[in-house]
């Protein structure tokens, strides 16, 4: 009779899938390495292959599938105290219910996510979460708010990224236009 594959295991063969663009295989590996690491009392890393298998489902196209995956896994981590962990999830799951074309909620989502990894004192994964954000109240018809949400997350970034530095001062240009008419 076989052995079955360690959590480890499946673990690392779940991010093969995914780095070779197998999403749903990677998915399902990481599904299974959920299930492994729970079985194993270890509900913090079950919890973060469960926002792998989340990422995977999203690149697979697999919104609904994405948003089961990843549910329950914020609190998990807030339970923890791991902040940074807990910001991750709810963005994971912010995006999975944008694919689901929830829109409200997904807009609630990065938002909470973003206060959350501020407080953990992530600046570059708040600017990415408000990056998200930024994107999806553009979709949806909301420039201006998009704009401010892009210019809100860029703010709090100690050390901006040289695209970052660059988006800064191009999001300046349209604020300064305003306030010299105004004057």
């Amino acid at each position: 009779m076989a052995q079955a594959a360690s959590p480890e295991k499946l673990a690392q063969e779940g991010k093969a899938a995914y780095q070779r663009g197998d999403f749903l295989n990677a998915a399902h590996t990481f599904e299974a390495a959920r299930v492994a690491y729970q079985a194993a009392g270890d509900s913090l890393t079950a919890a973060e292959m469960a926002n792998n298998c989340s990422v995977a489902y999203l690149k697979a196209g697999e919104g609904a599938s994405a948003l089961a995956a990843v549910e329950g896994t914020a609190e998990i981590f807030a339970q923890a105290g791991d902040l940074r962990r807990q910001g991750m999830a709810l963005s994971n799951r912010a995006a999975a219910l944008e694919a689901l074309e929830r829109y409200e909620e997904a807009i609630q989502g990065y938002q909470l996510s973003a206060d959350i990894l501020q407080q953990a004192g992530e600046d570059q994964l708040r600017a990415q979460t408000m990056q998200s954000l930024s994107m999806l109240q553009f979709n949806i018809g909301r420039q201006l708010q998009a704009l401010a949400t892009m210019q809100a997350g860029l703010e709090g970034v100690r050390r901006p990224t040289p695209k970052q530095s660059f988006l800064k001062r191009l999001l300046n240009i349209p604020i300064e236009m305003i306030t010299r008419r105004r004057i």
